[in-house]
């Protein structure tokens, strides 16, 4: 599968506008998501990684207790890709958001 090309700045802030609560922080696609307790977190964490490993596109990512902070960026294209975009709005469906 190829992979694809870094968004330019148009792009970007078209993703970012329909993305609810995502920033751009250090060049990635960034959002701390909070649940009731850990046992949510990592339930969220957990139906993540199988769909990260379906698309073969994998988070930077912390956990404590309830929170879940996320950034996004497709190394091998040196930035935010479509399939950031992708995995964004997939964890925004899992969190319910």
């Amino acid at each position: 599968m190829a992979r694809p090309r870094p968004l330019n700045d148009e792009q970007l802030d078209e993703a970012l506008a329909a993305l609810i609560g995502w920033d751009v922080v250090e060049g990635k696609l960034h959002k701390v998501f909070t649940f009731g307790d850990f046992g949510c977190a990592f339930g969220f964490m957990a139906s993540a990684a199988v769909f990260a490993e379906k698309i073969d596109h994998h988070p930077e990512w912390s956990n404590v207790y309830a929170t879940v902070t996320v950034d996004l960026i497709t190394h091998d294209a040196g930035g935010i890709t479509e399939l950031d975009v992708r995995f964004a709005q997939r964890l925004d469906e899992l969190a319910g958001h």
